[in-house]
């Protein structure tokens, strides 16, 4: 499913590709530090995400995430991609619940595949 902006949402849409809204594991480690969770994401496109996770970033941090891409977004095969991103907006949790993470992809590298 393609989103598209709200006819009566003024804010200019910044986005250069449509995302797909899909739920997807995900699993994140900040390039600053040792910090490793796990999320799972809201939308997605090849230029950015939008994920919910339980611990906190910050804009500006650098992640590595990993994720399984459904055939929907290969040409027809599933694929582990690792994602190089830079965190834009961070909405705040809601009593003690997820935090929502906007980030832009720089880099997204598909990973063989692990047989066995």
């Amino acid at each position: 499913m393609v989103i598209s902006p709200a006819v009566s949402n003024p804010k200019r849409e910044r986005r250069s590709q449509s995302r797909l809204t899909m739920r997807l594991p995900v699993t994140i480690k900040a390039r600053q530090g040792k910090l490793q969770t796990t999320g799972f994401t809201r939308d997605l496109s090849a230029s950015g995400l939008f994920l919910y996770t339980e611990s906190q970033f910050s804009e500006g941090s650098e992640l590595e995430m990993v994720l399984l891409l459904p055939p929907e977004l290969t040409a027809g095969e599933r694929q582990w991609v690792c994602c190089r991103a830079s965190v834009v907006r961070v909405q705040d949790s809601e009593e003690g619940g997820e935090f929502g993470v906007a980030a832009t992809i720089r880099q997204m590298d598909v990973l063989p595949e692990i047989l066995g």
